[in-house]
Formats: C-alpha cells, sequence, structure tokens
C-alpha cells in the first residue's frame, strides 16, 4: 500500500495557490504532509482560506503575497521560505495568466505581461529554489532528491492555439525550460518535471465550461468525455513530488483526457 503521507517533512512552495489548480495542489501537499506556502498576487480572503483547509487537514501552511515576475519579490518570498521552514523541498511553478487578442491587435503590455508571469515567473522561482537545493543536498531522511521542481504548463506547450499567442508561447518556453533544467540539474540529484493539464475547470477559463452549449463544445475535444478538475492536477503533482517517482526526470505528464491525441482524426479524419 502506498503511502498515505508521502510528502512528510518536506516544504513546499506553490505559486498562484489561491485558486484553481494551485489551490488543488496546495490543498493537496498539505495533506500529504507537508509544509506549505501558499503564494499569491491578488485575492488576500481565498489565501487565507486554503491556509485553513491545509490547516483543517493537520497540515502546516502559510501565506506569501508576491509577483512571481518581480526578481526583487520572488527574493524576499524564498528568503521568507528558508527563514520560516529553514528550507524547500519542493516548488510547484504554477502562476500562470491569460491576456488574449488577436495577432494583429496584441499590445506589447499584453505580450510582456503573459511572458512575464508564466515563463519569467517560473525562471526566477525556479533560479532561487535550486539555489537552496543545492546549498543543502541531499537529506536521506526526507528524500531522494536534494530538491523538486514542478512547472505547470498546458496542453498548448504543444497544441497552436489562434487568438492565444503570447500564451501558447509561454507555454513552449516552459517546456524546453523545464527540460533544461532537468537536464543540467539531474546530476546533482534534483528533479526538474512539468504537467500540461488539459481543459480544467478553474476560474481561468470559465467561458469554456460555463453554459451547456459551451461545455458541449469543449467536450468534442476531450476524448475520455469529461472536463478535468483541479484534483486531477493535484494527484499528479503529488505523485511527481514524492519519491514514488525518483526515476522521473525531465519529463511533461499530460492530464488531459486525451486532447493531445487529435480527437478530430477518431472518425479517420
Amino acid at each position: 500500500m502506498s503511502d498515505p503521507k508521502p510528502l512528510t517533512g518536506q516544504k513546499a512552495l506553490v505559486t498562484g495557490a489561491n485558486s484553481g489548480i494551485g489551490r488543488g495542489v496546495a490543498i493537496a501537499f498539505g495533506q500529504a504532509g507537508a509544509d506549505v506556502v501558499v503564494n499569491y498576487v491578488a485575492g488576500d480572503d481565498s489565501a487565507n482560506a486554503v491556509v485553513d483547509r491545509i490547516k483543517q487537514s493537520g497540515g502546516n501552511a502559510i501565506v506569501h503575497k508576491a509577483d512571481v515576475s518581480s526578481e526583487d519579490e520572488v527574493g524576499v518570498m524564498f528568503d521568507r521560505v528558508v527563514r520560516e521552514f529553514g528550507t524547500i523541498d519542493i516548488l510547484v511553478n504554477n502562476a500562470g495568466l491569460q491576456r488574449d487578442s488577436d495577432f494583429a491587435d496584441m499590445t506589447l503590455e499584453k505580450w510582456n505581461k503573459v511572458l512575464g508571469v508564466n515563463l519569467t515567473g517560473q525562471f526566477l522561482s525556479s533560479r532561487a529554489a535550486i539555489r537552496e537545493f543545492l546549498r543543502r543536498g541531499v537529506v536521506a531522511s526526507v528524500s531522494r532528491a536534494a530538491g523538486k521542481i514542478i512547472c505547470i504548463s498546458s496542453v498548448h506547450q504543444v497544441i497552436p492555439w489562434a487568438g492565444h499567442a503570447n500564451y501558447a508561447t509561454s507555454k513552449g518556453g516552459i517546456k524546453l525550460l523545464m527540460e533544461s533544467m532537468a537536464q543540467e540539474l539531474a546530476p546533482t540529484h534534483i528533479r526538474v518535471n512539468g504537467i500540461a493539464p488539459g481543459a480544467i475547470k478553474t476560474p481561468i477559463n470559465t467561458s469554456a465550461w460555463s453554459t451547456p452549449d459551451a461545455l458541449k463544445n469543449l467536450l468534442t475535444l476531450i476524448p475520455y468525455g469529461r472536463i478535468g478538475l483541479p484534483e486531477d492536477i493535484a494527484r499528479a503533482a503529488t505523485w511527481l513530488a514524492s519519491d514514488d517517482s525518483d526515476y522521473v526526470v525531465g519529463t511533461t505528464l499530460f492530464v488531459d483526457g486525451g486532447m493531445t491525441l487529435c480527437p478530430g482524426f477518431s472518425t479517420n479524419g
């Protein structure tokens, strides 16, 4: 039987953790035994509610408000993590947003905002975590790895998305950022992997599932026949953060109900 608390004794930071996928991952990590830092940039009440939920299940958690696209704010956040928890063992790069536009009308502000949060934010947080992993090294009583990073991407790291070029570009960048970090850091026993969610029922994509017609259209893209939930991603993240996946390095786990299987070809194209 698998360990019901596979992250016991570990310290985790989840960015963008006050709603959606990040919320689900933070709660699951707390239930799995980790101490959790709930990062967010707006929405004090929702962030505090995540901490309360973790504590209700017997876990320990704190909130930290920071914009992951700000080098200074990321530095302050990691200083606090180490100060309060002693170290960090797991980073989940989840913070992300959309600023959609037809390409010809897309402003530089929209382009830079999405790339700044979705891609640069993962670089800044990963760099800070890696520096602590390298300083501390492997503590065998805690984990077989010196540290674990999970980069939340999207099926749009491989599926082009008209009207969302900034978003799809950021996700394609995350794929190679993750793989490049994994390749470089594997010899130091730092594991870096990715999760590429498909359509997940979160606030970022409410318009895609909030009406019966919208949901019906969405389901035509999902062979498995249902929309995903944050808990689907949370279970995958918990496994990737645990020693059960210790030999998994540089892999993107697609959690998408088959969306990347090109369902339009299921009837011979």
